[in-house]
């Protein structure tokens, strides 16, 4: 008897703030490093991050030290978040195609990624359009192989990649604590007093929700039962 076919065609992963690098530290604390009088709560888009900074057009050195910065920091943040290694073991064994995507250099993704399985697929910033344009999400999908839209979901705590997947037609679930919506570190995310975690946890799923993601969860540890709800909304005929 043949085995039954996987419930979703493909996941796609954000990576920093999702796969690894919890609190999706790696851009905020590049800033802080190469510009100590940012504030720790300024919000960026790699993209433009530095042009927001200085307010003018980067120099070719002062890009080239930014992307250096980006591939030593992210070193220092490529660990596992809670519960992403067991989600890809099982997702593996079940034959369901996945890849990470991520707008960070190729050089600092890479490093980023460095401690995920091999055969995770890889999807670093190469779509002609930044996010939250739908191509990234299509081209990993393209280069996966999937033949339909249907049934492909994107994981990320990054509201434009969120928002890129919703763009593109998939299935989405947000990660209200290990995303850049918190922005905390493991360590410092654990010292906060339970109130304040609650308050932060809370305000990123609204801010999540408000956007239109299809589900929220803390972090990858809750990631099968809400696949099982989604599978259960696919099956009584909702669509993304």
């Amino acid at each position: 008897m043949s085995a039954a076919p996987p419930v979703f065609s493909a996941l796609l992963f954000g990576l920093s703030g999702c796969l690894v690098d919890f609190g999706a530290r790696t851009l905020p604390a590049t800033m802080q490093r190469l510009y100590p009088q940012c504030r720790d709560e300024q919000i960026y888009v790699t993209a433009t991050a530095l042009e927001q900074q200085l307010g003018r057009m980067p120099s070719r050195d002062e890009r080239q030290a930014f992307e250096q910065a980006l591939s030593e920091t992210a070193c220092e943040h490529a660990k596992p978040t809670p519960g992403a290694m067991e989600q890809l073991q099982h997702l593996h064994q079940q034959n369901v195609p996945c890849a990470w995507i991520d707008e960070l250099p190729c050089d600092a993704s890479i490093a980023l990624a460095t401690p995920l399985p091999g055969w995770l697929a890889a999807a670093p910033n190469r779509a002609a359009r930044a996010w939250p344009a739908p191509d990234a999400c299509w081209q990993a999908l393209t280069d996966l192989q999937v033949a339909q839209l249907d049934g492909c979901v994107l994981i990320s705590g990054e509201p434009r990649l969120l928002q890129t997947g919703l763009n593109a037609g998939l299935w989405t679930i947000g990660l209200a604590a290990c995303g850049s919506l918190c922005s905390h570190a493991p360590a410092a995310w654990q010292a906060l007093a339970l109130a304040e975690r609650d308050r932060l946890r809370t305000q990123a799923t609204l801010t999540l929700y408000r956007l239109g993601v299809h589900a929220v969860i803390d972090q990858l540890t809750e990631l099968g039962p809400c696949l099982a709800d989604l599978s259960a909304r696919r099956h009584k005929g909702e669509k993304p």
